[in-house]
């Protein structure tokens, strides 16, 4: 059977795991396997894009926020991440075109303060597999990666510490093949360039 949505998922993750007493905590344990994979994995179809209006230098960071890749003034131009301490230290309040950021919680502070819309590039979440949501772009680009972060819930609920980890090793490699696929995607036909002199 081929894993094409959230109840094949379901249903393959049952016989994997040899146990089909997990059904009503499934929803619970799938969020689990997917905060997880929210913690490490990193790839081209997570990213996303955003325009941040600042209000007195402040601006809310979409819902789906991991992690910032590039920021941009309305002028196109790249500003970098430091330190809140920097931050602070370095604009204190002056107004201005923004030259740094800091994220703090769920708020993106950039400095010199201004009021203008900033470009945000960045890591957006694994959007939630649900029954009303049944797919997503990582269930249908590497179902493996789903299945066995799913198996692996499922033996920690059961408290089946080998399981467990032989689902987590599974679980590892999914996670490799997915990530050497997306650096070969994004870097099988770069051309490597030597810094320096050369004679």
């Amino acid at each position: 059977m081929t894993i094409s949505d959230y109840a094949s998922l379901i249903v393959d993750a049952g016989e994997y795991s040899g146990n089909d007493k997990f059904v009503h905590v499934a929803p619970r344990l799938l969020g689990l396997a997917e905060l997880k994979l929210n913690r490490g994995l990193r790839v081209a179809d997570m990213e996303s894009s955003a325009t941040l209006t600042l209000s007195n230098g402040n601006a809310s960071l979409p819902a789906d926020f991991l992690e910032a890749r590039e920021v941009r003034t309305s002028a196109n131009v790249p500003i970098r991440a430091v330190s809140l301490q920097q931050l602070t230290s370095s604009y204190a309040e002056n107004s201005g075109t923004p030259a740094g950021y800091a994220i703090v919680g769920s708020t993106l502070k950039a400095r010199p303060i201004s009021d203008q819309a900033l470009t945000l590039s960045y890591y957006a979440k694994i959007p939630a597999l649900t029954p009303a949501a049944p797919t997503n772009w990582l269930l249908t680009k590497a179902a493996d990666v789903y299945l066995f972060a799913l198996v692996n819930e499922i033996a920690i609920w059961a408290k089946d510490v080998a399981a467990a980890a032989a689902a987590q090793q599974l679980l590892m490699l999914a996670l490799s093949g997915i990530n050497i696929g997306d650096e070969r995607a994004r870097w099988g036909n770069a051309q490597v360039v030597v810094g320096g002199l050369t004679p």
